[in-house]
């Protein structure tokens, strides 16, 4: 009988982290997803600018792509370079 209810206050103890954590879990997402339809409706979001933001991040991977592509550092280079 005492075994029964060792059992019982530990599944008890061991299932309360885990209701709380879904709980968080549930708040957290809801906002997430409100969070993203007010990002898609912001007017920010504009074709021109979009563009300006796929060019800067080609601009970036290149300069990735090349400091991996070479044995120098680039961090030490001098600081007004450009390709």
């Amino acid at each position: 009988m005492a075994a029964a209810r060792r059992w019982a206050l530990a599944l008890v103890r061991g299932s309360v982290p885990v209701a709380l954590g879904l709980l968080l879990w549930v708040a957290v997402a809801a906002g997430e997803q409100r969070r993203q339809e007010t990002l898609k409706a912001l007017p920010e979001v504009s074709p021109e600018l979009l563009a300006q933001r796929r060019r800067q991040n080609e601009l970036v991977m290149a300069a990735l792509r090349e400091a991996a592509e070479t044995d120098e550092n680039v961090a030490r280079r001098a600081v007004p370079w450009r390709k």
